[in-house]
């Protein structure tokens, strides 16, 4: 009896507190905060009761098998080989100097040995199209591989050709002969939230085919590393802590729905290897760059028709001249008269604080608000004037416009640079017909953003020679917004030294 008495009350007492419990679950008022104090001002413990909220539930566990099993067999390894060729010093005189120049000087143009590299890629169709880093299939610059071979994680190797490249965004189109070949879903980049968690998965250091797991730790950063290979960067990566090393670049970073979300790119490694941070080409991005490269070739960008400083700095010092005091927004240097934001009505000297209601900084998050637009897209556009905010509906443009810049004093502003035509009596020293004298280099222009010094002198624009600063101002319009390379020689030194512009 008496071990039929004590079970008895131990089952009286379980079910008093389990009721009790329940009882002041259903009357207890809800979304309250009960703050401990130890002197009765300074709290130093918080206990919160909410509703809708996870602060004392315990997380869902997230199960990555699916998604992981689904996604690796459309990844794919890429190696490629890069020719050897002969280098002129190709990016001029302000690469260090030392024993190249040395070695140039004395033995003429350099061979650069055959680079061979290995990254990773995508598979977005069943017949074998192939999305990854245009820098995985290049050289950074004019070299290009003529040599890809593509292994399926099944150990399947197939040959590839190139579609077509971007290196402003750093994307590249790649084709093997196919069919019925496993291919990954886009997902939406823009409903990525922060703190999500997502999947990278690429071939990094010559390992095969590689699954981590990291969650999103910013969108819309740029990091500058597009500049090293296009003079028109476009950058707004989504940044996570899933560990990528080299190897990955061009690789996927997948939703826990397995979905494709970003086109892995870059890391920042002080020591060369990860260091917990990983950069991925959001995928509406990639979506409408591969569109272009695959139906077009190359891609098809709606332009806003404004030219803007090219350095984050004098770009701020500028907004903030104009009277904005925290220096957010993007000064507005040059507006073509027959470009889109002229019919819109900007004007030099105007601040865009807004594209398509998010905010913009810099020309470079400007462009990648519009990076997935085509030419006659509508975008709206606030920005400021005289300190007062105005709002506009832009249509995007196939081109930038033709800048007026017939004048000697409007080609140095639109350059950043005092220039004046080369004597004829030095021309005939330097062996040259005729040419424009880049007299000093303003800082914050567009000639600053290059490798060019003082003294440079510019011979022809895109293979027209030039010999006078109207010529040099013609063949630029002539150009009508499209990529400018500038040739030319330094007086004393052998060779043809080239430079890419951006005046968009």
């Amino acid at each position: 009896m008496k071990l039929k008495q004590l079970l008895l009350i131990v089952f009286v007492s379980a079910a008093s507190a389990v009721g009790s419990v329940w009882i002041y679950s259903k009357v207890a008022p809800k979304n309250t905060v009960f703050v401990q104090s130890s002197d009765g001002k300074l709290p130093v413990n918080y206990a919160g009761y909410f509703d809708n909220i996870a602060g004392g539930a315990a997380a869902e566990p997230i199960d990555f098998t699916k998604a992981a099993g689904a996604a690796v067999p459309a990844v794919v390894h890429i190696k490629t080989k890069i020719p050897a060729k002969k280098v002129t010093n190709r990016l001029g005189r302000n690469n260090g100097g030392g024993m190249d120049d040395f070695f140039e000087q004395f033995f003429g143009p350099q061979v650069q040995q055959e680079q061979r590299a290995s990254g990773s890629g995508v598979i977005i169709s069943e017949d074998g199209y192939i999305v990854t880093n245009n820098h995985v299939i290049s050289d950074g610059g004019d070299g290009v591989a003529d040599e890809i071979n593509v292994t399926l994680s099944n150990k399947k190797i197939y040959k590839a050709r190139i579609i077509g490249r971007d290196p402003s965004s750093d994307i590249a189109v790649l084709k093997i002969d196919g069919k019925g070949l496993p291919f990954m879903l886009y997902g939406n980049s823009d409903n990525v939230k922060l703190g999500q968690w997502v999947l990278a998965i690429g071939y990094p250091l010559t390992l095969e085919a590689t699954v981590t797991a990291g969650i999103v730790s910013a969108k819309g950063r740029s990091i500058g590393i597009n500049a090293r290979q296009s003079q028109t960067p476009i950058e707004s990566f989504i940044q996570t802590d899933a560990a990528v090393n080299q190897g990955n670049s061009g690789g996927a970073l997948i939703s826990t729905e397995g979905l494709l979300v970003g086109i892995n790119s870059a890391i920042y490694a002080p020591t060369g290897t990860y260091a917990g941070y990983s950069f991925a080409i959001p995928v509406n991005i990639v979506k409408k760059i591969v569109n272009d490269l695959i139906e077009f070739g190359s891609v098809k960008r709606g332009f806003i028709g404004i030219s803007y400083p090219s350095s984050e700095t004098e770009n701020e010092k500028l907004v903030k001249g104009a009277g904005v005091a925290d220096g957010q927004g993007v000064y507005v240097q040059q507006v073509p008269t027959d470009g889109a934001a002229a019919i819109a009505g900007l004007k030099k000297g105007d601040i865009i604080t807004k594209i398509n209601n998010n905010p913009v900084s810099s020309g470079l998050e400007m462009s990648a608000q519009i990076a997935s637009f085509k030419p006659g897209d509508k975008i709206s556009m606030v920005y400021i004037r005289s300190n007062k905010e105005y709002s506009t509906t832009i249509t995007l443009k196939e081109s930038a416009g033709k800048t007026e810049v017939a004048s000697a004093s409007n080609l140095s502003v639109i350059l950043g640079a005092e220039l004046e035509a080369l004597d004829k009596k030095k021309a005939t020293q330097y062996e040259i017909e005729g040419g424009v004298v880049v007299k000093k280099i303003i800082s914050g222009g567009a000639f600053s953003q290059t490798r060019m010094q003082d003294g440079f002198i510019i011979t022809s624009v895109n293979g027209v020679d030039v010999s006078s600063i109207e010529e040099l101002s013609k063949a630029i319009m002539d150009l009508d917004g499209r990529s400018v390379q500038l040739e030319g020689i330094y007086p004393g030194y052998d060779g043809v030294y080239r430079y890419p512009l951006n005046l968009n």
